[in-house]
């Protein structure tokens, strides 16, 4: 079976520190929930995915619009650049983003698909009646609440989303599947990468992911809890975004956990590396991630001889192999994930690695992977302040109360 997806990291991991991590997996996989998103088969119906979203694929359908946030797109976005219809990803009532695609797209040429779990997510329930004032046509992903309740009365198409952790679950139901089949995306040879993946880094043994969530739990215990990613190509900033949602939202809890954060290589190599580098040491894990095969690459003309008649992604991944040589040379531990090529099956491998990643570095946090309780906290004040029509003073004296409240002796 072909690993498609390499993790290079130092320093290296002892192989006592891989066996006691190892122990650590296994102790504590019992106490949490079982790893659901190695089954790819229980929460699929590709004949009723297909039978459903027919019925929109006529020569017409140009645009695919997703109403979704958080775990509901990030799966979509990390298959995005291999869509053949335009993708605009709808993620909250923002004006500009809305505005743009209300004028570059028509009720003709486009399919509307909200996605929400429970049917109550402010940012998609939000935006859903500008699209159905225009005429768009809807297909749902939902499986109660308020937005179940008015895609029924509208008359829409709805297939279900099931109960499980959206972050995770992206990958192997229709969250991700439907609007990724619409687009035009392989979901069979996606789903296939997505399934080898899970035989190789699924197995509570010693292989890359578990070695990784070691190296990442190791760090964290001497005080490093940020994950810095660097992607050098765009065709990564998909998956690398679900990488930051997951292990902030899965590790980050218990006053546990480390940070995920990205910004677009190589022009971080010109606003953060200096930081990296040269500042405050012991706290930032930096994370490249490179494509070795560009989809679409092309050869560079140029009058610099060594530069002359390479491919453009050739010139990037020497930019970044320096970049993680420099870290390493300043002693800052480091890893860069590189991938052959972003095709569907490699991507699907991908996800598996992040979603394996993610887990084992949960277990030997001892954390829930699968909840993110707090992330309700706000959603409640919201919705809260919307109802009660209050006033941005209103809401300033609010936050006036309780920063005064909770932070009375906080620099004595």
């Amino acid at each position: 079976m072909m690993i498609e997806v390499k993790c290079e990291y130092y320093p290296r991991i002892p192989h006592e520190f891989l066996e006691k991590g190892l122990e650590l997996v296994k102790n504590n996989k019992e106490r949490w929930d079982k790893p659901f998103f190695t089954d790819i088969n229980t929460y699929l119906n590709l004949e009723q995915i297909k039978q459903v979203s027919d019925q929109f694929l006529t020569n017409k359908l140009k645009n695919i619009i997703v109403l979704g946030t958080g775990g509901s797109i990030q799966t979509l976005l990390a298959l995005e650049h291999l869509s053949q219809r335009k993708i605009y990803s709808i993620t909250s009532s923002r004006a500009v983003e809305l505005k743009k695609c209300l004028n570059e797209t028509n009720p003709e040429d486009s399919v509307v698909i909200p996605i929400s779990r429970g049917g109550e997510t402010l940012d998609i329930n939000s935006t859903i009646g500008i699209f159905v004032k225009k005429g768009y046509k809807f297909l749902g992903l939902s499986s109660k609440g308020t937005m179940n309740e008015i895609l029924k009365k509208l008359g829409f198409p709805i297939l279900d989303v099931p109960d499980l952790s959206g972050r995770f679950a992206g990958s192997m139901t229709n969250v991700g599947i439907v609007p990724s089949y619409l687009s035009g995306i392989k979901i069979e040879d996606f789903l296939s990468g997505l399934e080898q993946g899970y035989k190789i880094f699924m197995n509570y043994e010693i292989n890359p992911a578990l070695e990784f969530s070691i190296l990442l739990f190791e760090l964290y215990k001497m005080g490093y809890k940020v994950v810095f990613s660097m992607p050098y190509s765009l065709n990564l900033e998909g998956s690398v975004g679900l990488f930051v949602q997951e292990i902030s939202e899965s590790t980050g809890k218990g006053e546990k956990g480390l940070m995920g954060t990205y910004q677009s290589a190589p022009i971080c190599q010109h606003s953060v590396l200096e930081y990296l580098l040269g500042g405050t040491k012991g706290a930032v894990i930096p994370l490249l991630w490179t494509v070795e095969n560009e989809i679409q690459d092309l050869r560079l003309e140029s009058s610099i001889e060594y530069v002359h008649g390479h491919f453009a992604q050739t010139i990037i991944n020497y930019q970044a192999d320096a970049t993680f040589q420099a870290l390493l040379e300043q002693r800052v531990p480091s890893a860069k994930i590189s991938l052959n090529n972003p095709g569907e099956s490699n991507i699907g491998q991908l996800i598996s690695f992040i979603q394996s990643t993610i887990y084992y570095l949960c277990l030997l946090l001892d954390v829930n992977w699968a909840s993110n309780p707090k992330v309700v906290i706000g959603k409640e004040i919201c919705n809260e302040a919307l109802k009660n029509k209050a006033s941005v003073d209103q809401r300033i004296r609010e936050r006036e109360k309780v920063g005064e409240r909770e932070f009375k002796e906080f620099f004595i």
